[in-house]
């Protein structure tokens, strides 16, 4: 099983954006730290998983991945499949089209201060911008 830890960072809600992910396998551990452009936190937030699915996809085809993120938003979201939001349904149908390569997915919530290193890598990645 692969751990996934995702965070966003976004500076004035929309503003610069970016994305931190910690990902844990048996063997390795990667970070991910990426400028997203201009989203609302919530939107960057939906991009973080997006962007670890992508990486998995390339790197951990067929394996069980076990999402971990403090956005008590995209976790409810993920988990019923379902928003009003038109912004992230959009998002959503990527997750799901991305998810749909793997055999299990797991998403569940936790608190900022278990969230770390994929909060450090997000706010690295707006750093400068």
């Amino acid at each position: 099983m692969i751990e996934i830890y995702t965070d966003a960072a976004t500076r004035n809600n929309p503003g610069p954006s970016g994305i931190g992910v910690f990902i844990k396998s048996s063997k390795e551990q990667h970070n991910l730290s990426e400028y997203i452009g201009h989203y609302s936190n919530h939107e960057a937030e939906f991009i973080a998983v997006i962007k670890a699915l992508e990486f998995c996809q390339e790197r951990y085809p067929n394996e069980i991945l076990s999402f971990r993120s403090d956005s008590k938003v995209v976790v409810e979201t993920i988990e019923k499949r379902y928003t009003k939001n038109q912004a992230f349904q959009i998002l959503l149908n990527k997750v799901n089209q991305l998810s749909a390569a793997f055999p299990y997915i797991f998403i569940k919530w936790i608190p900022e201060k278990q969230n770390g290193t994929a909060d450090q890598l997000a706010k690295a990645a707006i750093k400068n911008q």
